[in-house]
């Protein structure tokens, strides 16, 4: 079965982009700062999982980077390995607005 929003879009059929978009704007309207926070966790291994080992490389200290790699999600390999997050964060909590 296909992951479909309410709006009846199949969520597979999406961009990256779009996905992120849509999980962006779903989490502000919901003030879901966890899936914020799950998001920046999961950039380091998504940059990873792109053989991008040198930027996976993960170091509190360095925020504004990770704010930057943040804004840019939805983008390139690493918008491409995050697809999993939105689709299923887009599944779970759309019909929950």
């Amino acid at each position: 079965m296909a992951d479909v929003t309410p709006d009846g879009a199949n969520l597979d059929e999406l961009s990256s982009k779009e996905l992120y978009e849509r999980a962006m704007d779903l989490a502000r309207r919901r003030r879901d700062v966890g899936f914020l926070w799950e998001l920046l966790r999961a950039i380091p291994a998504a940059a990873a999982a792109t053989g991008e080992v040198d930027r996976a490389e993960f170091d509190l200290f360095h925020g504004l980077s990770l704010l930057e790699e943040f804004t840019h999600a939805g983008e390139g390999e690493v918008g491409e390995a995050l697809r999993p997050l939105y689709i299923g964060y887009l599944t779970e909590h759309a019909n929950r607005t």
